[in-house]
Order: structure tokens, then C-alpha cells, then sequence
């Protein structure tokens, strides 16, 4: 069967890759720092099952390490040329996206079709990770297609993205960690901490109350922790499950669907989601640094109370 441990195998080799691409490019005053950053997260992802939770933790702390004291850099690895990619665009035009669409392709059809597929009498992808699996397969086939299109160098797929990565550097790992951060909240207390405090505010008859403070809170978390998969434990323990599931009896599915939405519109007003607002102004050279944050707005607000209504609505039977 195959499960998560291809994707975790797949994330890990490329990112082994590109450590030893850091280590070995000298035009990166800062390669060393760059190759053990990369090197620790490949570890993570082919070997953390087995570091143990005293391991992984040694191992976060060399990563926050690494990036706290400023050990990345940016190098240039050598790929195609300028002018080289400004003839390919210029000729292939649009179609050069189509190995980039044929991911979510290759990912939707995967959900759709794989996850009942046998292999002697079990199921050939494990029905639980199907969509990431197929994912996974999107990527290899994009590149596998592209390569065979494009007829790059041989190692310009790694170099381009090794140079993308060291351009969002380590807010790459932001989402695993506040995700992870989030659990860690939740098994703390904090749900229960705030939901007594939500509980203390709200009418007890209004489901509307209930459902507000669930997607506002959802929302507010998310700016504050800078992930909607951080916010998501804490205040469906808090709000979603006691009160908007629990007393007011809403679909769980329907639920949690629009409350993810709603953190996410959290994540679109805050510099806390470095990998998505901050990263993106650095890399369009913007003047203004949330630049970003203050275009997402008017559609941030907006969004959160049509989910706000849109669970109101259809959570409830």
C-alpha cells in the first residue's frame, strides 16, 4: 500500500538536494548555513519516525537556531540563461503552464478515482492520504513532463527550485510548525481556556452568536498564530464542537469545512503568515512591506461574512 510515507520520502530526497546543491554553491557566503537547514529537514521527513520525540526536538531547535541567528542566504545556481528562458517563453508562450495545471489534474482525478482502487485485495493507496499521494504524483509527472518537453539541463529542475527556496528561505517550514504549534495548544488547554470565555460573552440562545464567534475567532486566531491549521484545534475545541455542534446540533462536516474557510481569511490580514503576505512583497521587490496584507483586505473582510452566513445557513438541518 502506499501511504504518506512516499510523499515524506519525495519532500525528503528533494530537500536533501538541495542541501548538497547549498554546500557546494560558493557563491552563497551563507551556503553552509543553507545546506545544514535544508539537511535537518530532509532528516525530518525521512527519518523523523525514528528520531523520537527527544530527536525531532533537537532538531526543530537547530532549525529555529539556524534561521534566528540569520544562517541563510541566497546564492545563484547556474541554470538556463536569462535571454535562454526569454526565447522559450517567447516561443511556447501560455502552454509553458500546462505542466504546472496538470498537478491539481493529476491531484483531483487521483481523490476521485484511486481511492477505491485494489491491488490484491487491498487498497493500492491508503483511503486516508489519497488526495496528498496524488499530489505527490502530480508533482513527479509535472516534472517528468516538462523535462521531457523543456530538455533543460540535467540539474536545472533542482537549481530553479533550490533558488526559489532560498528565496522564501525558512518560511517555508511556517505552516508545519504552527500546525504543529496548534496541537500543542490544544493539548495544553488553551480551547477550553477560550471557550469558557466565549461561553461567558454569547447569548446561550443565539445560534448566530455561536456561529460568529466561531468563523471571527477563527479568523482573529489565525492572525495571531499565522495558520489557519494552528487555529483550527483550538477554537474548534473551544467554540465549534461545545457550542455550534454540541448545543445548536451543526453539521460537523459543514462545520469545519466553512470554519477553515474562515481562518483563512484570518491568514490573508496578517504578516504572521510570512510564507504567504511578506514572502510574496520580498520577492516583488514591493516599497511597502504589507503591501501584500493591505491589497488582501477588502476581500479578506468581505469573505469572512459570507462564511459566517454561508455556515449559518447550511450547517444546521
Amino acid at each position: 500500500m502506499i501511504t504518506l510515507a512516499f510523499v515524506y520520502v519525495v519532500a525528503g530526497v528533494l530537500f536533501a538536494a538541495f542541501a548538497a546543491l547549498s554546500a557546494a554553491d560558493r557563491s552563497n557566503p551563507k551556503r553552509l548555513g543553507n545546506a545544514a537547514f535544508w539537511g535537518l529537514l530532509a532528516l525530518s521527513f525521512l527519518a523523523g519516525d525514528r528520531l523520537g520525540d527527544l530527536g525531532n526536538g533537537i532538531l526543530v531547535i537547530g532549525l529555529v537556531a539556524l534561521a534566528g541567528f540569520g544562517a541563510l542566504g541566497r546564492g545563484q545556481p547556474a541554470t538556463t540563461g536569462v535571454d535562454e528562458r526569454r526565447a522559450e517563453a517567447s516561443a511556447r508562450g501560455n502552454r509553458l503552464f500546462l505542466p504546472a495545471l496538470l498537478i491539481p489534474v493529476t491531484a483531483l482525478v487521483g481523490t476521485l478515482l484511486l481511492d477505491e482502487l485494489m491491488l490484491g485485495g487491498a487498497p493500492l493507496i491508503d483511503p486516508k492520504q489519497v488526495t496528498l499521494v496524488s499530489l505527490a504524483f502530480g508533482v513527479l509527472a509535472a516534472l517528468g513532463v516538462a523535462v521531457a518537453w523543456l530538455h533543460p539541463p540535467a540539474l536545472a529542475p533542482l537549481q530553479e527550485g533550490r533558488r526559489l527556496i532560498d528565496s522564501v528561505g525558512w518560511a517555508a517550514v511556517l505552516p508545519q510548525m504552527l500546525a504543529a504549534l496548534g496541537a500543542v495548544f490544544a493539548l495544553a488547554g488553551v480551547g477550553e481556556v477560550v471557550g469558557e470565555l466565549v461561553r461567558g460573552v454569547i447569548p446561550d440562545a443565539s445560534r448566530l452568536a455561536a456561529v460568529a464567534a466561531y468563523t471571527v475567532g477563527m479568523a482573529a486566531f489565525t492572525m495571531i498564530m499565522g495558520n489557519a491549521f494552528a487555529a483550527f484545534p483550538v477554537m474548534t475545541a473551544a467554540v465549534g464542537l461545545p457550542l455550534v455542534i454540541g448545543r445548536f446540533g451543526g453539521d460537523p462536516a459543514v462545520v469545519a469545512a466553512i470554519g477553515m474557510l474562515a481562518g483563512f481569511c484570518g491568514t490573508l490580514m496578517t504578516p504572521m503568515a510570512a510564507n504567504f503576505n511578506i514572502v510574496p512583497a520580498a520577492l516583488l521587490e514591493l516599497k511597502d512591506r504589507n503591501g501584500v496584507i493591505k491589497a488582501q483586505v477588502g476581500t479578506a473582510l468581505p469573505m469572512l461574512l459570507a462564511n459566517t452566513l454561508l455556515m449559518y445557513w447550511l450547517a444546521f438541518p
